[in-house]
């Protein structure tokens, strides 16, 4: 992703970061053992599964990040910035 489209995506990263940080806490998975990072995606799932975020803004979120990373590789940056700021405006303030 070009540069401004880093930085809305980074800034959703930042919001389910702040939201996981916020929220109830669950039991550390396996994967948390084996030195792997949470993923954007892996944290809006634990908070899907937590009840923090409900299913369906997960599955609206994970359908705009594809959008935006389909039209980014596809050059459309235009496309991309409209899926990201979908995505925020699902995620919230």
């Amino acid at each position: 992703m070009r540069g401004s489209d880093r930085r809305h995506a980074g800034g959703i990263d930042a919001k389910l970061e702040a939201k996981a940080a916020g929220g109830p806490t669950a039991k550390e998975g396996a994967s948390a053992t084996m030195n792997m990072q949470p993923t954007p995606a892996s944290i809006a799932a634990a908070e899907e599964k937590l009840g923090d975020i409900s299913p369906k803004k997960v599955k609206a979120m994970k359908r705009g990040m594809a959008r935006a990373r389909a039209a980014d590789k596809a050059g459309d940056f235009r496309a991309c910035r409209k899926a990201l700021a979908a995505v925020q405006r699902v995620l919230g303030p």
